[in-house]
């Protein structure tokens, strides 16, 4: 039923299935054939090539490039600790001590006074010891390594002399002859030998050569057959792979065969050692007597050595030379006395021992095994001795395996002669175990077994064993008790433990009642003496812990008061972490608060307050805050410090946790003021740390905490505190201790520390506090910025002046610190001060040619950032001097030294004395030719300092001849470099425009932009993208000729099966979108809407948010009237897109539906909007603000397009709703209506809405008031009088917000009637709000003043003078407060006006109160 059309063609017909042989090959069959479509679609066309290897997919190299066993499978389910992510550098903080408290030397007397505090006196003797011993120790090292390297220099003399003796040449001159450089036609005697695979009758040289080379004279000869020894020759040793089996050694040889010599071959008695594999029947001869491993097992060894094969039989008896068996050997077999009896580890149970061996037995032993009397020492119980149920009256039957333990039959309990488990069947001994005597003669029990009770001590032979109820009875390590500190993980583990075991206990007889029937079924007696195997119990007692013999499972009773850390400690208390135990642990036990002694209650309030601190819920944090401050002098600086240090130290402390135990110190530092003087120290050990955290917001806590200190301790106090740590042999120390004073300068002043830092600096005694020294006037800088400039010269002529000045200094640690603290002071004076560095350019340009490294880095930072405060005619001679070592720097392979370089010459050629031509000629070719490379792309931090450099190098010489040496990288087949350089294309444009670049380098560049951005993978395509929009958006019209090429780019990116792609190119749409429109490209861009109106259906939301956003640019530039496709037809696909979720989506889909109703709402019907304000009310419950703001703007746009009456019935009905952020919105969009559509057509149903008796739509209406008359300003006058009736009611209202809420409009509407007639309404309405100025609510009293601010500003400060004077005086202080407030508020906005308020006043003899200047006017 087909027909042929061709050759190998078929046309099916529905009868067969043929296969097109052209397409398929010709062998192809049926079964060949895929019979299901792969799940997969997105594979590449190439993925079923054939491969000439195998690979494995990337997540697999993936997880074995992250480390095999090391990776933690639950690492992203662990809460995060601070510790965590800290470096080596860091986490020596932990290294740290909380030292003891200081003495305060300022207390007024001396019982204030910490008693046993150290002195200052006493710490600088610590710190020297400290130093010596260091000192001491660094000696001690420096004299071991002197020590080592002269045992070494002997060693090698000796064996120069040996090699002068033996005639060779000490020194090693003589070229080694390698394997093969002679060849077997011309050997040369003396100088090399043959191989041992060439011919042995060659002549045997006197120096031995390779190991592989023909035997020297003194060594036997090659034993190939037929050939003979050199005379003098003693070895006789052959090749091991020799294997000619007649050949015999010369008697004065060793003997010793190959490994792998015939079985045949004899040795001779030189040395008599057999090869491994020599055949059984071979015997050795006495000299050596030394068999084979592998021998059989009849071999008898001669008695000149007797050892035997580890792997000989059972039944071979060693001769008594020796007597060492082979640890396999069998259990008959018996040692003769000669030996010292020592035994095979692995030997049988049955064996005896006989009295010359000194009784050791293997550790495998069986537990039946006797040795005999004599034996010289106690008798070893074996580790895995059975039970004492399980011991026989006799020993076992010979023969036994070394597997076997001995069972009891179940008639007698003696002996079952028959093999029935394996030794590790039974179980130890759990109790009743006696001491191992330590005595020589063997404690032999009653059934005849040497020490059947006893167990082996695990520390050393002839130790008693601990008795077991001196340990508890305990037989494993016990669960560690309340006593011990639990780590979380112990404590995770032990409480998992714990639940599996419950879940899998057996269910009990009460539990089967209920759950089986209640007849049925007959319940079973066991049998007896029947003992169920308990899993768990096994787990714990089978293995025997070496390091504890003695420990026993606890009983269910203690276990679960072991285990479980309670977590809940009460009604009024938080949960308890596991690592809150260590701290919190006195809080388990309950007391009676009136048996504690006063300290101990006290320790205890504190305790409680910081757990709720630390673990409660945000109102039990408040209260314990709250009161931890009120109380913090009552309970005392030291009892507060000494619990909250150590949980700032713990090592399982969060970011938050942290966070709120800083704010309690910060809060305490307050009350205790002059109190903390003694425990400064402590703190700054805790607190320093921060200083150098990565987080920022923990640095800016660290340096409140400091600074809060150090007023409250003053500069004394923090001098003394924190000398000793200035020149700490640590550089941690020394390095936060630098940062904490600069944040005390900072608080207490610059002055204030100069003479200090003068005398610091000037240190001859120690280069770590000189370091230290500059070090803070470094971090000064950088904290303080701009605030150095007036004491600027002093702290650099305190560096200059330093002990034999800074840049000058013998330590190279301190030349270099300096000129960094230089560059910081440079930097923070920008651009000034350059007279203060005056004293310090002559040494710092001696330095950039004498130091080389890390060293010539800091000064030529240092330089580089001076250069610029200079004049223009200085900065350019020092620029050019200083551009030579900078040029010659260009070839750094430093990573730290190429950043400094490149950020030197950005700000060299930046100054403005620098000439164009200058950079051009001497620095832009060196500069391209070394920095412009690959590998700078893959540093992220050079990579971007070269971007910026680059781009400053253009603002000096002009984006053509920067682009030009950079466009044809554009091409490059590294992506990496490829973004790097459009990177700097984007930002020279930016900068310098699209202006002097001419039409070839147009042309090169559209090119390359295209090829690069069409040739991206990476995930980063931001850097493409907006280099390709920053271009094309600069060329304008420019671009016109080669937008068809463009867009037809665009449109074969929408269509990738890449998200990243399609989502990329909708945004390159929407970024060029104006220029298609200045290039008159109207029909290109309707046609790029009709293809993204296309992919409306798009799956991925961040694709579809691009496009709705390509969508809103291309409607913007075309308008309403031209868009394509209509907006008739765009809208309603655009209704079902605002129930998506995603925020991008939602953003811009309401951005797109308001613009439609802004420009176009005459395209759309009425009842189409009524349902976008439906689903636009959803969104007013957004998360992002931008969102809600689009939903409210657009409320406005359509209310204006069908009118507010609608728009405004849904609002009203809105309020009505629970959750309050969406009311809030409602009551923004209402206001926005009215703005829109005027407020007559809004205001009028509001008032009508405030009629309703529910408080959510009362106070709806009046944040609406509030709203409205924010947004309408000065129209708000026609209307004050229509609603004032309205909040007079809201002004006396008893809820709270109502009054508040009514402040508020009262406020705008005072601003926006300001000087427009309406005073009168005003007053009156001032007269509602003036009774709630003694409110406590703190939202309700700043509603209040606001109000009274805004009446200020429109009936003048008198009329609010009036309403105040009445109570400045008054005799309550509460009611004086809130007076004095008010009227300090309107001084500071009002003084003037005050002046004809004030009242007549007489003067006297001290005061003129006369106005003399008022009268004048008047």
């Amino acid at each position: 039923m087909s027909e042929d059309i061709g050759p190998g063609k078929v046309l099916l017909t529905g009868v067969g299935v043929e296969f097109d042989k052209d397409l398929y090959d010709g062998g192809a069959s049926k079964d060949d054939m895929l019979t299901s479509i792969p799940a997969n679609d997105d594979e590449d066309e190439d993925s079923n090539r054939l491969t000439t290897s195998f690979t494995a997919p990337k997540g697999v190299y993936d997880d074995l490039l992250r480390g095999g066993e090391d990776v933690d499978p639950f690492a992203s389910n662990k809460r995060g600790t601070i510790a965590d992510r800290e470096d080596e550098y860091k986490k020596r903080r932990f290294l740290r001590e909380l030292s003891p408290s200081r003495a305060d030397p300022f207390a007024a007397a001396a019982n204030e006074s910490t008693p046993g505090g150290q002195s200052y006196a006493d710490i600088m003797k610590a710190q020297q010891i400290e130093k010596e011993k260091q000192e001491v120790l660094k000696q001690l090292a420096k004299q071991e390594e002197e020590k080592k390297e002269a045992e070494a220099a002997e060693r090698q003399r000796k064996k120069e002399a040996l090699k002068r003796a033996a005639g060779e040449d000490p020194a090693g001159t003589k070229k080694k002859k390698r394997r093969w450089d002679m060849t077997e036609e011309s050997p040369q005697l003396g100088k090399s030998g043959a191989s041992e695979w060439d011919n042995t009758a060659q002549v045997e040289t006197p120096s031995r050569k390779n190991r592989w080379d023909t035997p020297t004279p003194g060594r036997t000869a090659n034993r190939e057959e037929g050939v003979t020894p050199t005379p003098g020759g003693t070895t006789g040793r052959k090749n091991r792979w020799d294997d000619t089996a007649d050949a015999t050694p010369t008697p004065a040889g060793t003997g010793r065969r190959n490994r792998w010599d015939d079985a045949d071959a004899t040795p001779t008695p030189a040395t008599n050692r057999r090869n491994r594999w020599d055949d059984a029947d071979a015997t050795p001869t006495p000299a050596t007597n030394r068999r084979n491993r592998w021998d059989d097992a009849d071999a008898t060894p001669t008695p000149a050595t007797n050892r035997r094969n580890r792997w000989d039989d059972a039944d071979a008896t060693p001769t008594p030379a020796t007597n060492r068996r082979n640890r396999w050997d069998e259990a008959d077999a018996t040692p003769t006395p000669a030996t010292g009896g020592r035994r095979n580890r692995w030997d049988e149970a049955d064996a005896t021992p006989t009295p010359a061996t000194g009784g050791r037995r293997n550790r495998w032993d069986e537990a039946d095994a006797t040795p005999t009397p004599g034996t010289g020492t106690a008798a070893r119980r074996n580790r895995w001795d059975d039970t004492p149920g399980a011991m026989t009256p006799n020993t076992v039957t010979p023969g036994k395996k070394w597997d076997e333990t001995p069972n009891k039959t179940p008639m007698s309990g003696f002996i079952d002669p028959t093999p029935k488990k394996s030794r590790w069947d039974e179980t130890p001994a759990t109790s009743g175990m006696g001491a191992t005597p330590s005595t020589p003669t063997p404690q032999t029990s009653q059934f005849g077994t040497p020490g059947s009770f006893a167990t082996p001590a695990g520390f050393g032979m002839g130790m008693p064993t601990p008795h077991a109820s001196s340990l508890g009875d305990m037989q494993t390590p016990a669960t560690p008790s309340m006593k011990t500190p639990l780590t979380p993980e112990a404590y995770n583990q032990l409480k998992w433990t714990k639940e599996i075991d419950e879940r899998n206990r057996p269910l009990s007889d009460q539990e089967l009642d209920d759950l089986f029937p209640k007849d049925g079924y007959k319940v079973l007696e066991p049998p007896a003496g029947y003992e169920p195997i308990r899993t768990p119990a096994r787990k714990y007692t089978a293995t025997p812990t070496p390091f504890s013999p003695g420990y026993q499972i606890p009983d269910d009773e203690t276990d679960d008061d072991r285990v479980d850390v309670p977590k809940s400690l009460g009604p009024n208390l938080p949960d308890l972490k596991p690592e809150d135990y260590n701290f919190f642990s006195a809080l388990l036990t309950p007391k009676d608060e009136d048996e504690m002694a006063p300290e101990e209650l006290r320790d205890t309030k504190i305790m409680k307050l910081l757990l709720k601190v630390k673990n409660g819920n945000p109102q039990q944090r408040k209260q314990a805050l709250r009161q931890i401050t009120d109380k913090a002098r009552e309970f005392g600086a030291g009892p507060l410090f000494d619990q909250i240090l150590p949980l700032l130290m713990s090592p399982t402390l969060e970011d938050q946790e942290r966070h709120l135990l800083v704010k309690v110190i910060d809060r305490i530092l307050y009350k205790l003021d002059d109190m903390v003087r003694p425990y400064v120290h402590k703190i700054l050990v805790v607190i320093e740390p921060l200083l150098i955290d990565e987080d920022y917001y923990a640095r800016v806590e660290g340096r409140e905490i400091i600074s809060n200190l150090s007023k409250a301790a003053g500069l004394a106090t923090m001098i003394a505190t924190m000398r000793p740590d200035i020149d700490n042999v640590d550089e941690y120390v020394r390095n936060t201790t630098a940062r904490a004073f600069a944040v005390v300068a900072s608080a207490l002043g610059i002055p204030s520390l100069i003479p200090f830092l003068k005398a610091v600096c000037q240190s001859k005694k120690s280069w770590q506090a000189r370091h230290t020294g500059i070090k803070i006037i470094q971090q000064i800088a950088i904290l303080m910025g701009c605030a150095v400039l007036p004491h600027l010269k002093q702290l650099v002529e305190i560096i200059h002046s330093g002990a034999g000045g800074g840049l000058t200094d013998e330590q190279q640690k301190v030349r270099t610190i300096t000129a960094l603290a230089l560059a910081a002071l440079a930097e923070a004076a920008h651009p000034y001060g350059i007279e203060s560095f005056d004293c310090v350019l002559e040494p710092l340009w001696r330095g950039i040619h004498q130091h080389r490294g890390k060293g010539l880095a800091a000064f030529l930072k240092s330089i580089g950032y001076i250069i610029p405060l200079m004049d223009s005619e200085y900065a350019n001679y020092y620029t050019r001097e200083v551009m030579d070592i900078l040029i010659r720097e260009f070839k750094s392979p430093d990573e730290e030294m190429k950043k400094i370089v490149l950020k030197v010459v950005k700000q060299c050629v930046a100054t403005e004395g620098v000439q164009r031509d200058y950079v051009k000629e001497e620095i832009v070719p060196p500069f391209f030719k070394n920095f412009w490379i690959k590998r700078m792309a893959l540093d992220r931090r050079n990579y971007k300092q070269l971007v910026d450099t680059t781009v400053e190098i253009a603002n000096k010489v002009g984006a053509t001849e920067i682009i030009v040496k950079i466009v044809d990288d554009l091409k490059d087949e590294n992506e990496a470099y490829r973004r790097m350089v459009m990177e700097t294309i984007e930002k020279v444009i930016e900068s310098q425009g699209f202006a002097d670049i001419d039409a070839r380098l147009e042309e090169q560049l559209v090119d390359g932009i295209l090829y690069a951005f069409q040739e991206q993978t990476s995930d980063d395509n931001q850097v493409m993208l907006a280099g390709f929009a920053t271009v094309i958006n600069k060329m304008e019209t420019r671009v016109r000729p080669y937008l068809p090429q463009i867009g037809g780019t665009i449109k074969w990116r929408l269509n990738n099966k890449d998200a990243r792609v399609r989502q990329q190119s909708a945004d390159l749409i929407s970024k060029i979108a104006k220029v298609m429109k200045d290039c008159e490209e109207e029909q290109l861009m309707c046609h790029m809407g009709v293809v993204l109106y296309e992919y409306l259906g798009e799956e991925y939301p961040e694709v579809l948010g691009s496009i709705l956003m390509a969508l809103k640019a291309i409607v913007n530039v075309v308008g309403m009237n031209k868009m394509t496709p209509p907006i008739k037809d765009l809208l309603p696909r655009l209704t079902p897109i605002l129930k998506n979720r995603h925020e991008k989506v939602q953003e811009n889909c309401i951005d797109l539906v308001g613009r439609i109703a802004d420009r176009g709402a005459e395209f759309v019907p009425a009842r189409e909007w009524m349902r976008i304000c439906f689903e636009l009310l959803e969104l007013l419950k957004a998360h992002k603000k931008g969102i809600r703001r689009a939903a409210v703007n657009t409320f406005g746009y359509i209310a204006k397009a069908i009118g507010p009456s609608d728009v405004l019935s849904t609002l009203l009905n809105n309020l009505k709703v629970q959750e309050r952020q969406n009311r809030v919105c409602t009551t923004v969009a209402i206001a926005i209506v009215a703005e829109t559509c005027s407020p007559f057509t809004v205001i009028p149903a509001l008032m009508n809405e405030y009629r309703v008796p529910e408080l959510n739509v009362q106070n709806g209406v009046l944040k609406s008031m509030s709203f409205l008359f924010e947004y309408i300003g000065e129209m708000g006058k026609d209307y004050i009088y229509a609603v004032s009736p309205l909040l007079e009611d809201a002004l006396m209202d008893r809820d709270l917000v109502h009054r508040q809420t009514a402040c508020t409009t009262v406020k705008h509407m005072a601003l926006g009637a300001f000087a427009l007639g309406c005073e009168d309404a005003l007053r009156h309405l001032l007269n509602y709000v003036w009774p709630n100025i003694f409110e406590t609510s703190p939202h309700v009293i700043n509603a209040v003043f606001e109000a009274i601010e805004g009446l200020r500003v429109a009936l003048g400060p008198t009329i609010i003078l009036q309403y105040t004077v009445q109570g400045l005086f008054h005799a309550a202080r509460k009611v004086r407060e809130v007076f004095w407030k008010v009227y300090n508020n309107i001084y500071i906005g009002g003084q003037e006006a005050l002046v004809p308020a004030f009242p007549r006043l007489e003067n006297d003899d001290r005061n003129r109160y006369s106005r003399d200047e008022l009268d004048y006017f008047i």
